[in-house]
């Protein structure tokens, strides 16, 4: 699946980056300081990506802010898995002299796949570019052309983008050289959906984990309890073939008895 947000080219991890030709950006090696819970709800299987499972994730995110530049840098951190450096991360620049915005990279590239992470990601971006600078403007983009090679993946990616406000247009009839419009900041919609991606704050999480560990009690009492019952069943089947058994040795000595005396009168 692709995913795909405002603007530019890939952050690298070196101290400056330049996604157009004079613009040189600081705080290339900014790390993420705030987290928040994701919770992924279960989703039926996908013909492309698989099972879709309840999952957890974690959010994370750093600010920047100078006289020209401001940053925003977001990823979503997936336990136990280990994720490329251009995967599950978004760049958000804006440059104050021009009053103009971007992001890198061009197109999202989220792991796992088709779970709505990416226009997670995307309404984390618009929100707080319209809290700060609704007045600014986001530069029109071209898209790349790998992501219209698939059919499915372009209208997944155009889909994405138009839902958040922006309008995409092609120069060829292949729908290959598509781009995405200029447009304010206040005109971006920030908005995901929510049967897919949840917020999950610290006093849920701490009630989800309440909730497991009390269910988990509960299954551990009635496995307890089961395991009373069949051992208390043990004892009375070892109990019944004992008696069985000394029946049947009875009724043999019974018949063994009867059967000298009748051959012995």
């Amino acid at each position: 699946m692709t995913d795909t947000p405002v603007d530019k080219a890939p952050a690298t991890e070196s101290p400056a980056a330049e996604p157009a030709p004079g613009r040189v950006l600081p705080w290339g090696d900014v790390l993420p300081e705030h987290f928040q819970l994701l919770r992924l709800l279960a989703l039926p299987s996908d013909r492309i990506s698989g099972p879709r499972p309840l999952r957890f994730m974690q959010a994370a995110h750093a600010e920047r802010h100078g006289p020209q530049y401001s940053l925003l840098r977001m990823e979503v951190q997936v336990p136990g898995q280990h994720v490329r450096k251009e995967q599950n991360r978004l760049d958000v620049w804006v440059d104050h002299e021009q009053q103009v915005a971007w992001s890198e990279p061009a197109t999202l590239n989220m792991e796992p796949a088709n779970r709505g992470l990416g226009r997670y990601l995307l309404a984390q971006a618009a929100g707080w570019l319209q809290k700060r600078w609704p007045h600014y403007r986001i530069e029109g983009q071209e898209l790349p052309n790998r992501d219209a090679i698939v059919e499915n993946t372009r209208l997944r990616r155009d889909h994405v983008l138009r839902v958040h406000g922006f309008d995409v247009e092609y120069a060829d009839p292949q729908h290959l050289k598509g781009r995405y419009r200029e447009l304010k900041v206040n005109q971006l919609l920030p908005q995901w959906n929510t049967e897919k991606v949840q917020p999950v704050d610290i006093l849920d999480a701490a009630t989800l984990l309440q909730a497991g560990d009390q269910h988990i009690q509960e299954l551990e009492n009635t496995l307890r309890k089961r395991d009373e019952h069949i051992a208390k069943y043990r004892r009375e089947d070892g109990s019944l073939r004992f008696t069985i058994v000394c029946l049947i040795a009875f009724a043999v000595f019974q018949a063994g008895l009867l059967i000298w005396m009748a051959t012995h009168r």
